[in-house]
Formats: structure tokens, C-alpha cells, sequence
């Protein structure tokens, strides 16, 4: 579970690198608490959350830590919504949790908070749990609150309200029913309850009020309206599992687009969000191939449909995050790079389109050897705190028959930058110990092994002892504690044994 929630953790940092927000609040320590307590957010923790939970039918809760930027950014906003909704009536409750408290780590887990801030929305006492997907300045809360507050479906009455429902660039999914009754719409206003969170919910008597799509429906539908592909789709299936299934199915384009229009950036997200492989093919779209690449592609995905594999193509100028995150380079364009569920990464660079069938071919039938992003290794590595890079991890870590400290870190990170002359100092104090290296990688230019290390945040510790011990270390960052933990942990002959120093 905790590999598929760093994977998870990678894919979201993806989506904001594509979408021009900042991925650093997931990882980077920025300082001390600096917040007041506020009046109408209600501070939630271990010993009072369940029981006041359990008295409320709706209730929004934060999961932050104080040292998180966006979090700070978010509180005036977030207690700013919080007075106002308290005025509604019934009062509709914003709480926060610091999930960087230790006692509170458990409910953290329980919700399964992989960043900060977040946020969850809570019904029935806390028997469905959904994530928040609303605006984060407080107009836009409120707005979003309010809304998820109300009914899960929206009865549309008029052509008028149909013609405003019905958005050309959002998916929206709407029930015809003869009668608002009976099994069939009980079950659609459970599926609306649902999946309310991704998705707008209407209800209508007569599809002529309806626009695209055939008028003349006989039975209860649901009609799914969305801005690419086919444009609607009409299902009379009514079990609500099958139903579920069927709308996440077609609420995915068969390729998702990203450039410089944010109407994408919903899809861009959900696509990240899936549980399937993922192919992203990088290109300019301002070339004069372009159209071939699109259909070339549009034909594969179509192939692939279904079989556990998404599409998405990426125009250049809009990519720029996601090049420094796989580590690619502009004069590798057209390439095409494949993200698995575990982590893995398969690259082809300099693409031509007849191209593309055949090399997803061969990577579904296991012939694509895995990409590693990696710096180039050091040519002089003589400094007290020696240089990791992904292609060298291996050897001067897992295989080197020594104990090694290795800091995992972020170039920007200001916390990483005041522990550098700390390390410096510990390096330099065990210099003459063969058997003990103070090691580096910077986490945001190198993969990381999956399941290995669990990164978080910047810096993070980990000490690997000479017979393949890891331990994390999270004690104080002084020199004298350090060196006593490496003098705790480390094995005083550095023997390997064998087995215990693969990845």
C-alpha cells in the first residue's frame, strides 16, 4: 500500500507540474507554525474527531502540517469560508486536523493523506468519504460547499435549465426517468451520492429538454454528456456498481489533450488520478507532422482501449514540468513515455509516427527495457559527502559492503540547505572510518527505488547498514546525534551477506 501511495504521490505532482502549480508542498519543509487559532474552523484531533464527527451529516475537513506553505496559503481563505458557511442554516462545518502531529498520524493514515493540504468531505457520520475537488480561495469554497451540501442531483424542469446544465466543457450525467420513483431512480440518486464529488448530477422527465443526443428515450436512461469523443452516451444499465463502472469507463477521452487550455486540466487530472499505465506522447504541436502523430496515436488508443493502458498527448510548450520530472529533453521531442501503476518508466525518444504502434506493441508484450532518470555520474567525487545519482545508487549504497548515510534532497529545499555543513561536519569526523560514507542524491533529478525509500519530504535520512539493513533516520539533525546513531546502527565489520543487498 505505501508504494502504490508514493506512485500515487509522483502522478500528482505530475499533474501540477503540467497544470502550473507548484509541486514543492508535498515535499518541502518550509518552517515553523506561524498560524493563529482560528474562531470558526473547527480544530479537530485523535481524542475528539470520530464522536464529533459522528453527530454531523456533512462536514469538510483539512488534514495539514504547519510547516506546509499551501497550507498557510490556504488557512485565511479556508477560516474566511469557514464564518461565512457558519451562517447558513443549518451551519455547514469546516474542521481541520494537523496530520503532522504524531498523535494525529493514524487518522492521516486513515484517510490515506499522502499531501498537504488535504481535504475530505464527510457524510453521514463519516460513513462516506470523499475527496474535496473545489477552489481553494474562499468565494469559491463556499460555493463549492454549499453545492455539495445540497441534493446530489439537480431536477432540470426547462430547456433553459438543461441549456445551463449542460456545460460544453465539463461532464455532466443526467437521469431520464418517467416518474421519480421506484428502484431505478433510487439507485441512480445512490450513484449520484456517489460519485458526486467528480461528477454534476441532473434528473428530468422528458428528454426533449435535453439537448444533443436522441430525444425520444423510451425507459429510464442516464445519459452521460461530455466535450470530446462521442459526446453523449446513454446507458440503461441501473445496477449501481455496473453504472459506476461504466461512467468512470466513458468520462476518460480515448486521449486526453494537454496544452494551454485549462478546460483540459480536469481531464488531465483524472487521467493521472486512473489506476492504469499510462503512455504520454510529447510533441510540438505547432510541427508540420502533428496531424499524423494525433491520428497515429488516436488509432493505438483506440486498439488499447479497455486493456489497462491510458493516452495522453502533450504539447511542448505546455510540458515543461513534466520534462524536468521524467528528466527528458526538448531535442528528444517527439518521445513517448510510459508510466506504470508500480512506478516504472519506459521511454522511446525522437518518434516518427509509424512508429508508435509497433513500440507500444513491443512494451506491452515485455520487450521495452525500463528507463531510469539519472544525473550524470560525478567524473571527481572527492568531497567529505559523496555525490549518489540513480545510476550509481546501486553500487555505492545497496552493494557496497559499507554503512552509508544517505540524505535525500531537493536543491530549493531551505531545510536541506541547513543541514549541508551538518553533514559536512559528520563526513569530515568519520573520514577515517573505512567502513561508514556520508552520502547524498538529489531525489528531484534521480528516481528513487520504489518501496525502498519512503521520500516525503526534504531532506529525508535513511541509513543503510554494511549487511543491508535500512532504517530511517528521524532523530534531531546535530552532528553528535547523527554520529550516534550511525555508531548505533552501523556493523562494526563490514561484512555483506548475501541476499540482503538487492533492490
Amino acid at each position: 500500500m505505501a508504494s502504490k501511495n508514493r506512485v500515487k504521490i509522483s502522478f500528482f505532482l505530475i499533474v501540477l507540474s503540467f497544470i502550473g502549480l507548484s509541486a514543492s508542498f508535498a515535499a518541502a519543509e518550509i518552517g515553523p507554525d506561524e498560524s493563529k487559532s482560528e474562531e470558526f474552523v473547527v480544530t479537530l484531533d485523535h481524542s475528539n474527531f470520530h464522536e464529533f464527527v459522528s453527530k454531523h451529516k456533512f462536514i469538510v475537513v483539512e488534514f495539514y502540517a504547519p510547516w506546509c506553505g499551501h497550507c498557510k496559503k490556504l488557512a485565511p481563505e479556508y477560516e474566511k469560508a469557514a464564518s461565512i458557511l457558519s451562517k447558513e442554516d443549518p451551519p455547514l462545518i469546516l474542521a481541520k486536523v494537523d496530520a503532522n502531529e504524531e498523535k494525529n498520524k493514524v487518522l492521516a493514515n486513515e484517510f490515506g493523506v499522502s499531501g498537504f493540504p488535504t481535504i475530505k468531505i464527510l457524510r453521514f457520520g463519516g460513513s462516506i468519504v470523499q475527496d474535496y475537488k473545489g477552489p481553494r480561495e474562499a468565494d469559491g469554497i463556499v460555493a463549492h460547499v454549499k453545492k455539495q451540501s445540497g441534493p446530489a442531483s439537480a431536477e432540470i424542469k426547462s430547456a433553459e435549465d438543461a441549456a445551463s446544465f449542460v456545460d460544453e466543457k465539463k461532464i455532466v450525467v443526467v437521469g431520464v426517468f418517467p416518474e421519480f420513483s421506484g428502484e431505478k431512480f433510487d439507485n441512480f440518486t445512490t450513484l449520484a451520492e456517489r460519485l458526486r464529488s467528480d461528477y454534476e448530477f441532473g434528473h428530468v422527465l422528458d428528454a426533449k429538454l435535453l439537448p444533443r443526443g436522441e430525444s425520444s428515450i423510451s425507459g429510464p436512461t442516464v445519459r452521460l454528456f461530455k466535450p470530446f469523443d462521442e459526446l453523449v452516451v446513454d446507458f440503461q444499465e441501473f445496477n449501481l456498481d455496473a453504472l459506476v463502472k461504466l461512467i468512470e469507463e466513458s468520462s476518460v477521452p480515448t486521449v486526453t489533450v494537454f496544452n494551454n487550455d485549462p478546460s483540459n486540466h480536469p481531464f488531465v487530472i483524472k487521467f493521472f488520478n486512473a489506476e492504469y499505465d499510462k503512455a504520454m506522447l510529447f510533441l510540438n504541436f505547432s510541427s508540420e507532422n502533428t496531424d499524423a502523430f494525433k491520428s497515429k496515436y488516436h488509432d493505438v488508443a483506440e486498439q488499447y482501449k479497455g486493456k489497462g493502458i491510458g493516452f495522453l498527448i502533450g504539447d511542448l510548450e505546455a510540458s515543461q514540468g513534466a520534462f524536468q520530472y521524467f528528466g527528458l529533453k526538448e531535442d528528444q521531442v517527439p518521445l513517448i513515455v510510459i508510466q506504470t501503476s508500480d512506478g516504472q518508466k519506459y521511454l522511446k525518444t525522437n518518434l516518427e509516427p509509424d512508429q508508435i504502434a509497433s513500440w507500444v506493441k513491443e512494451y506491452k508484450d515485455g520487450h521495452v527495457q525500463p528507463y531510469k532518470k539519472s544525473e550524470p555520474i560525478p567524473e571527481v567525487n572527492n568531497e567529505p559527502v559523496k555525490v549518489v545519482v540513480a545510476n550509481t545508487l546501486q553500487d555505492m549504497v545497496f552493494n557496497s559492503g559499507k554503512n552509508v548515510l544517505l540524505e535525500f534532497y531537493a536543491p530549493w529545499c531551505g531545510h536541506c540547505k541547513k543541514l549541508a555543513p551538518i553533514l559536512d561536519e559528520v563526513a569530515v569526523s568519520l573520514e577515517n572510518d573505512a567502513d561508514v560514507v556520508i552520502a547524498k542524491i538529489d531525489a528531484t533529478a534521480n528516481d528513487i527505488p520504489q518501496g525502498t525509500f519512503d521520500v516525503k519530504g526534504y531532506p529525508t535520512l535513511y541509513f543503510k547498514s554494511a549487511s543491508g539493513n535500512i532504517l530511517h533516520y528521524d532523530g534531531d539533525r546535530t552532528k553528535e546525534d547523527i554520529i550516534d546513531f550511525i555508531q548505533k546502527n552501523r556493523d562494526k565489520a563490514a561484512q555483506k551477506e548475501p541476499g540482503k543487498d538487492e533492490l
